[in-house]
């Protein structure tokens, strides 16, 4: 089966899509002066914008991963997160303190998802 890959650089894909499943590589916020609500909400954006280019939605992701660094954060983050779920779509999740490449990140979000 082809591996159809989106945003290809030269240390990752963005996306990468094989028999109907699209696997998004972590997505963290690109303005890190932002809070932690503020970040949550623009790294949703990008999975949004990122799983519609691969033909799908966030009602069908499959498996969320969620890095954050301070889990002081941790309900913060949520009210973005059960503000932006699909109702009754709610997809498997962990979420781990973990110490982000970038040192001003506060959240990263990876996600895999099947496609419409």
């Amino acid at each position: 089966m082809e591996i159809k890959r989106l945003h290809v650089g030269k240390r990752l894909s963005e996306v990468a899509i094989h028999n109907g499943t699209v696997y998004l590589a972590g997505q963290v916020a690109s303005d890190t002066t932002q809070d932690i609500l503020g970040q949550t909400r623009e790294v949703l954006g990008h999975i949004d914008r990122l799983l519609a280019e691969a033909g799908s939605d966030k009602s069908r992701i499959i498996s969320t991963q969620i890095y954050i660094t301070d889990m002081a954060n941790f309900p913060a983050m949520n009210t973005v997160w059960e503000a932006w779920v699909v109702p009754g779509q709610t997809p498997p999740r962990a979420t781990v303190e973990a110490k982000l490449a970038d040192p001003a990140g506060l959240v990263e979000i990876v996600v895999v998802a099947a496609q419409a």
